[in-house]
């Protein structure tokens, strides 16, 4: 064998030897059988898991639109709307007729500036009109706890303006980033997740059902979730499919909707009933 030859082969060999080449002609590192994850996973993170909080059992197939809404393909589901008196009168006849099934309605604020306590000039006609029509009701406050004191006295507040309702659905914090200039905007994780359980607790102690109204940016940044796992949760996830990695209670899914007896755009809400 010349020497042309013999290197030729000594090149072969140290090829196929760091190539890993199997019996069926493929080449690169073999996947245990069954396996869909990449052939090479590198991760500097280490791995995270919430085993607190349930799987998503919904995906993006799961959902589609019936007529002008949305709706659970895959299970049991109701529609609603979210409502503040931006919304200016609502004819409530006409807001059932279009197949809206419950109104979750904005009855306190808190001020970003300030942070004084405020009630929603039209909760209670809100409520009186929704119910005339049919319709289940919930209500929310908006947020701008600093503390879970403020978070408690929120809580307090929004259930002394129910006291006379006859509620079906959850009392909600709903906690919302506004700027910069705000009082709330330098509030902790550990802080804002404190506060969360101060509302759901005192809620839940007056004989209410609480809820948190969260959207994934927040997730990832501002709450620890896994934490808040005892509470029914509301996802603010706007014009996109499902693909929120944890279950949810509700989804609000466009704050674009159009409702006949509503002269403004309005959120859209999907209720999810479990079995």
């Amino acid at each position: 064998m010349n020497r042309k030859k013999l290197l030729l082969l000594l090149i072969l060999a140290v090829f196929l030897i760091f190539s890993g080449c199997n019996d069926s002609g493929q080449t690169g590192v073999m996947e245990p059988e069954g396996t869909k994850a990449p052939l090479l996973q590198i991760s500097t993170e280490p791995e995270v898991t919430w085993p607190d909080l349930p799987e998503n059992p919904y995906g993006p197939l799961d959902f589609g639109y019936e007529g002008d809404y949305l709706t659970c393909l895959a299970g049991r589901s109701m529609l609603g709307i979210d409502v503040s008196e931006w919304q200016g009168q609502i004819d409530w006849e006409q807001v059932a007729q279009a197949g809206i099934e419950f109104v979750i309605i904005r009855v306190a604020w808190r001020g970003t500036d300030q942070g004084g306590l405020n009630v929603d000039a039209m909760a209670h006609e809100y409520y009186t009109g929704a119910k005339a029509a049919g319709l289940k009701v919930g209500g929310y406050i908006f947020s701008q706890a600093i503390s879970p004191e403020e978070a408690e006295e929120e809580a307090r507040y929004l259930m002394e303006q129910v006291k006379d309702w006859e509620l079906d659905f959850p009392l909600v914090m709903d906690w919302e980033y506004v700027n910069e200039e705000a009082r709330s905007a330098d509030v902790t994780a550990r802080t804002l997740t404190d506060s969360f359980k101060a509302f759901c607790e005192t809620v839940l102690q007056e004989g209410y059902t609480p809820m948190i109204y969260f959207n994934p940016a927040m997730v990832w940044d501002r709450i620890y979730l896994y934490e808040l796992g005892n509470y029914p949760f509301w996802l603010a996830m706007y014009d996109c499919i499902m693909d929120f990695p944890y279950q949810v209670d509700m989804w609000q899914y466009t704050g674009n909707g159009i409702v006949p007896g509503i002269d403004t755009p309005v959120d859209m809400n999907v209720y999810l009933m479990y079995e």
